[in-house]
């Protein structure tokens, strides 16, 4: 989720929130280009095989449906987002369409089995796998991080579950102006964990260990650690061998470069060194790692936001410990970050950001319901995520008694991209000429 708990007033949202793309709120500024903005909707299955495409599938009550295409045409016009793909799938029947454009030089058209850059949903795999280690009892929530990984400041006063819940005071790395400078000059450039930490590790903690909450990339990177060293396989093999495997989610995968696989939609982005827009489609998501360099598909998260919510692979006990949730600084009452996951008005799950891509993946175990959100674009709307205003427009009508607000109370969150941290992901920056840091 974009969980940056961050004030930030300057239009550019920087890298921090980049592989962090908490859902939490975003403060940049919002492009003021939404000519080529088109919302025009493609068929509700446009693939055979698709989500909600299957044989039999009922499908959500005609005049939801009306109501959703309504909203969805309505807030991506106001937020100016190119294209977007989103699914709805609950006891009342299903709703997937995908709308507006995936290119807009060749206006082609967004289509519901587009493989999508997922951001800080990974946060969401490397916590699972973190936790999967707790249930087999080679390690535990309390073990201090030191045990694992040396060079950490007050490494032996932080605990593993300090970092997944964005307790450790542990400064992001995308918000550190070195490192936004290195990405955005190079966003091909490939970065190693230990790089990554080395920039976060040269700025003073936020806080002390365990008193406050910050949304920070650096936590999750630390934890991908803590799963490689304990489990002796390398992060992207563990996740794919222990979570997708298991839950047969063959098209979603954890890259280590910028391979991308076809079919996908072109990533729009104003996370550049001159602010302007970008095609950032193959820009190389290693700077996010642990915490935000997945690729998946709509059909793929419809397995993953009831198995992460409801903990499919994990003990009940360790669940019920991943869903106790610290509130936001900032935030609704109803906004609360567990262990690399969020409930948000009773919505449990994450939602993620990279420059050009953002994600919502969340479940309602109230109603059985579960709803994935892909967008191709994170230039933010009203100083927030667009993903944040599409989500707040879907729950208004399928759930108006559980809304998916991220919006801060009083103006103080930072999205999800490099700079910022957070069920919002950064600290509040005054305007400057550098870049933005991407989210996750």
């Amino acid at each position: 989720m974009t969980a940056q708990v961050v004030t930030k007033t300057n239009r550019r949202r920087g890298l921090a929130a980049v592989a962090a793309a908490l859902l939490l709120v975003v403060t940049a500024a919002c492009s003021d280009d939404s000519s080529s903005t088109g919302t025009s909707a493609t068929s509700t299955t446009t693939q055979a095989g698709s989500a909600g495409a299957e044989a039999g599938a009922a499908q959500i009550d005609p005049g939801v449906a009306d109501r959703l295409n309504e909203a969805i045409e309505k807030t991506m016009s106001m937020a100016a987002i190119p294209g977007a793909i989103v699914g709805v799938w609950g006891p009342d029947g299903d709703y997937v369409k995908a709308f507006g454009v995936a290119d807009k030089s060749t206006g082609a058209p967004m289509e519901t089995d587009f493989y999508h850059r997922i951001g800080s949903v990974t946060k969401t795999f490397t916590v699972t796998g973190l936790l999967q280690l707790v249930d087999e009892d080679k390690v535990a929530l309390d073990d201090p991080i030191s045990k694992y990984v040396e060079g950490v400041p007050a490494g032996d006063q932080i605990t593993l579950r300090q970092l997944a819940r964005m307790q450790s005071g542990l400064p992001n790395y995308t918000a550190n102006k070195d490192f936004q400078q290195a990405l955005l000059s190079d966003p091909m450039r490939e970065f190693t964990p230990p790089e990554l930490l080395g920039y976060a590790f040269t700025q003073p903690a936020s806080f002390p260990p365990g008193q406050g909450f910050e949304y920070s990339n650096t936590n999750t990177v630390l934890l991908g650690l803590v799963v490689e060293k304990v489990s002796g396989i390398p992060l992207p093999e563990y996740v794919s061998q222990k979570i997708l495997q298991p839950l047969k989610m063959a098209d979603t995968s954890f890259p280590t470069t910028n391979a991308f696989p076809e079919p996908h939609a072109q990533g729009y982005t104003e996370q550049t060194l001159d602010e302007k827009e970008a095609v950032a489609t193959d820009w190389n998501p290693s700077w996010g790692w642990a915490a935000g360099a997945m690729i998946s598909t709509l059909d793929d998260l419809r397995i993953w936001a009831p198995a992460l919510a409801t903990g499919t692979l994990l003990q009940p006990a360790t669940q019920a410990q991943r869903l106790e949730t610290v509130t936001a600084p900032g935030l609704a009452s109803d906004v609360g970050y567990g262990l690399g996951i969020f409930d948000i008005a009773g919505w449990i799950g994450h939602n993620g950001s990279l420059p050009g891509y953002q994600t919502v993946c969340m479940y309602l175990p109230e109603t059985e319901t579960t709803v994935a959100i892909m967008l191709n674009t994170d230039i933010p709307y009203e100083d927030s995520e667009p993903s944040t205003a599409l989500a707040g427009a879907v729950t208004e009508v399928i759930s108006p008694e559980h809304i998916y607000r991220l919006r801060p109370e009083v103006q103080n969150p930072d999205a999800s991209s490099p700079a910022t941290p957070t069920p919002s992901e950064t600290p509040a920056q005054a305007p400057s000429t550098t870049p933005a840091p991407p989210t996750s």
